[in-house]
């Protein structure tokens, strides 16, 4: 075997070639160093003189399916400059590891088409080796994310399981699309490494969006005083619905009469949708005009609901404010304490629900992000490694690595 070949083939290079063997169905290789390429690994010095040799093999690349080793005769050096004696480096692989960089090379690139467990499973390898490429190459290409050119950001965080400690807060760059930093926990406090490095970059923040979290208003307001924030549209329009099902809920538990409960009941996911989507041909149309016409205040919290979505479509901001207004008055009018409630948020929310005219971003990409994680983790049947996780959150939107763990 040429030394071209062991270059081009498997990445080796300053080593001969001494045999092959063929043992349980596999190939292995073995090379030897040339003393002529060697040097001392703590000064640099080609004065050195062999004292031994120490075997060690390496997986590679295979060859037509077989699985294919390479066994190295690695020189132990004397350095006759610095008088350390250590073994030869081994250019073609990482240290302390089994594989060689054209192995880790052609897992990756197994791993944007297959599962870990496929991948370990087609090569022959433990599950822990395929992760710990992978995590290894996440650490190294997205671990610190440049935030050197951030203008605007979206925050939102995520489940990640049950209780309150398991939550990640997501940064994520609207500009591209990036995920720029996951912080365990929710609130100001998983934001902090956030802030550090931001302050360090040297980054001008624009506008941030954010939902009506006071956590995430605090840590915006100190650590990005001039930064305007937007309130996500999304959200306020969840908050609502949410609202205006506690409503239905209410009326409900209020009526005697059991056909009126009745038309109540079957029309909560219809409070829900947009006019033009519901269906005609299931009577949908019908069935939620009978349903405002037997409850007034409940067809007050629906036409409001209509009026809430018309303040992001005008065409300017002067406009916006005079129909935000408006509603609120009403609202407050309506005498309905849900309704006087959420009035009273959206007064005290004003300024970042008119910004979006200022800068028209919302957290919606970051919420895409959010169900290919929940995706990832669900196919994955969850991660025991944190630390894994989050590189998988920070590279999910550059790499295209199979969802499943």
């Amino acid at each position: 075997m040429s030394t071209s070949l062991l270059y081009h083939g498997f990445g080796v290079r300053d080593y001969r070639y001494v045999r092959t063997r063929y043992v349980r169905g596999g190939v292995i290789f073995t090379i030897e160093r040339k003393m002529e390429t060697c040097r001392c690994t703590a000064c640099g010095s080609r004065n050195v003189w062999r004292q031994g040799v120490v075997l060690r093999s390496f997986r590679t690349v295979p060859i037509g399916g077989k699985r294919v080793e390479l066994e190295a005769r690695i020189p132990r050096l004397a350095c006759q400059d610095c008088g350390v004696v250590r073994q030869a480096a081994v250019g073609f692989a990482e240290p302390r590891r089994t594989y060689s960089k054209s192995f880790e090379r052609h897992v990756l690139d197994l791993s944007r088409h297959m599962t870990i467990k496929d991948v370990a499973c087609h090569l022959g390898v433990g599950w822990g080796i395929v992760k710990d490429i992978q995590k290894r190459y996440l650490h190294k290409r997205f671990a610190k994310p440049k935030l050197k050119h951030l203008k605007q950001i979206a925050i939102d965080e995520i489940s990640t399981g049950k209780g309150q400690n398991k939550y990640l807060t997501i940064v994520m760059d609207l500009k591209s699309g990036a995920v720029v930093h996951v912080g365990k926990g929710k609130g100001g406090d998983a934001l902090r490494p956030f802030w550090r490095r931001l302050r360090a970059s040297g980054a001008k923040i624009e506008a941030v969006a954010i939902d009506m979290s006071v956590a995430y208003i605090d840590a915006v307001t100190t650590y990005l005083p001039d930064a305007t924030l937007v309130f996500d549209r999304f959200h306020i329009i969840k908050l609502y619905n949410d609202k205006l099902s506690d409503l239905r809920r209410t009326l409900y538990r209020q009526l005697a009469d059991t056909m009126q409960k009745d038309v109540l009941k079957g029309v909560r996911w219809l409070l829900l949708k947009r006019p033009e989507n519901l269906d005609a041909s299931r009577r949908e149309p019908e069935r939620l005009r009978k349903a405002l016409k037997l409850n007034e205040p409940l067809a007050i919290a629906y036409h409001l609901k209509e009026e809430l979505n018309e303040i992001w479509e005008q065409d300017d901001p002067q406009t916006a404010q005079a129909l935000l207004m408006d509603w609120i008055v009403y609202a407050e009018s309506t005498g309905i304490r849900i309704l006087k409630q959420f009035a009273k948020t959206l007064r005290f929310h004003a300024f970042g629900i008119l910004a979006w005219y200022d800068y028209p971003i919302s957290t919606g990409p970051l919420e895409g992000t959010n169900n290919k994680i929940k995706t990832m983790k669900r196919q994955a049947y969850g991660f025991r490694d944190p630390e894994f996780l989050m590189l998988k959150i920070l590279g999910i939107h550059e790499t295209t690595y199979a969802l499943v763990g």
